[in-house]
């Protein structure tokens, strides 16, 4: 069976874990959460960052009970069936596949404003050509990539946070404290609780991508000990990048003030009378995106190898080349990509837009299947007597619960959240034409087995273990 490169050290895999979730996210999408709900939303970033908080730590768990999954929508496959392992695998390849174009196309946006002679398209598609340049190289070349991107963003966040705390403490302020400004304008929730709730919904999508380390595990030699050792820390640091930095921007700038769609980094520091801040912070927006960038073309190659392994997606992607790198499944996430940028380019309000808006949900359903399969592990693993791995989340199963709970609550928020219901329903269409392709799939080898065994033998097809189906 083919085997993928173990080239990946454990500063790669932490780098790799921020980087995921560290984007124009935070530096750009933040702005629509603050102006929906004001300065609470560091209530619905802190909400939300305790639910992913609580997966990854099951990640983390079921990782040292086994080893051998490389991927961590594998976890649904070991904990419900395989059915889960090919739906959740599918989603989570879909979700990052959208991922890929978007990315593109708001650095290309970035590189425009420098080079306006050049098209946008030729500049999203230099930038994908690039992304697939590195990910053929190695895992290893990935991994270093990574690693200074994510490194030049937090680097960013701890100067950011360091800046904007003087100020609002009143250090660099020619007007004193202006923590004022937190309460100043319709009060710390103006919109009321709800708000808060409503606004843990949107934050959600942008702190998914921590679980991207246990699929780069599989290309490590800590394995499972680097995805328990960082399940835990690396959310707290992330938690303290978001809600740091997004309290003091509240804190510094009135919320009244952020436009949706401008960086609110940007605003904060013009409003410190930085004169660099605008070039500063789209050279580091777009170190963010090319980060993220990055990730999502790893992950999307990888998750094809795995789902090619197991039989759920065309065996020819297993291939690997001489470096250890599944090249066909890294061309096709490069292809699909470029379609995704002239779709987008050529009908914003068309074709990508629908695929955008189908990817809405589809994380809170993954990480809800992480969930109930965990839930499902444990009680096996104690109803066998076994010993509980070093690692083990907290206060179960009432956490367990809770988090179950709080994605339930998350899809029942988006239905009544202005905008996003419909997100919630085209996420749930592409829930529907996986399950289907999964029942025709599951159908298509009942039929292949019922053949076999009326003695009409087919020419053998090969699962990516090397045992014969049919």
């Amino acid at each position: 069976m083919p085997e993928l490169s173990r080239s990946l050290k454990p500063r790669h895999l932490e780098m790799i874990s921020i980087g995921g979730i560290i984007g124009a996210g935070l530096f750009v999408g933040s702005s629509a959460s603050i102006a929906a709900v004001g300065p609470a939303i560091v209530l619905s970033y802190i909400i939300t960052g305790t639910l992913v908080l609580l997966v990854m730590r099951m990640l983390g768990e079921m990782s040292l009970g086994m080893p051998h999954v490389r991927s961590f929508t594998e976890f649904a496959r070991a904990g419900l069936g395989p059915w889960a392992g090919f739906i959740a695998g599918w989603l989570y390849w879909y979700f990052w596949i959208i991922v890929v174009p978007a990315e593109a196309i708001a650095g290309a946006n970035i590189l425009h404003t420098w080079f306006a002679q050049v098209p946008t398209g030729v500049l999203g598609c230099g930038l994908m050509a690039l992304m697939t340049g590195v990910n053929l190289m190695s895992a290893r070349s990935y991994g270093e990539f990574e690693f200074w991107f994510a490194s030049i963003k937090v680097a960013a966040i701890i100067v950011f946070i360091a800046l904007t705390a003087a100020f609002a403490f009143g250090l660099t302020s020619r007007h004193g404290a202006t923590f004022h400004n937190l309460v100043a304008y319709g009060g710390f929730a103006p919109f009321g609780a709800v708000s808060v709730l409503a606004g843990a919904v949107t934050v959600f999508f942008s702190l998914t991508g921590a679980e991207i380390v246990t699929i780069a595990a599989a290309e490590s030699a800590s394995g499972s000990r680097a995805i328990a050792r960082l399940s835990t820390s690396i959310i707290v640091r992330i938690l303290m990048f978001y809600v740091g930095s997004v309290f003091f921007i509240v804190a510094v700038v009135p919320w009244k003030h952020i436009e949706i769609g401008q960086s609110p980094f940007t605003l904060a520091l013009e409003r410190m009378h930085f004169a660099w801040a605008g070039l500063a912070m789209d050279a580091i927006i777009l170190t963010a995106v090319l980060s993220c960038l990055n990730s999502a073309f790893y992950v999307c190659s990888r998750v094809l190898f795995v789902l090619a392994e197991r039989g759920d997606a065309p065996l020819g992607l297993i291939k690997l080349n001489a470096r250890h790198v599944p090249v066909r499944s890294v061309l096709l996430c490069s292809a699909a990509g470029v379609v995704g940028i002239l779709a987008a380019i050529q009908a914003p309000q068309g074709v990508f837009a629908f695929l955008v808006d189908a990817s809405g949900a589809l994380m809170v359903f993954v990480y809800g299947m992480i969930a109930l399969a965990h839930l499902r592990m444990r009680r096996a693993r104690e109803r066998a007597g076994e010993p509980a791995p070093p690692v083990t989340l907290w206060l179960f199963p009432w956490s367990s619960y809770l988090a179950i709970g709080a994605m339930g609550a998350i899809l029942i928020a988006m239905q009544f959240t202005p905008g996003l219901g419909e997100d919630l329903h085209v996420s749930l269409i592409s829930v529907v034409v996986v399950t289907l392709a999964y029942l025709a799939l599951r159908t298509r080898r009942g039929a292949r087995a019922g053949r076999a065994e009326s003695g009409i033998n087919d020419p053998p097809i090969r699962s990516a273990g090397g045992d014969a189906e049919g």
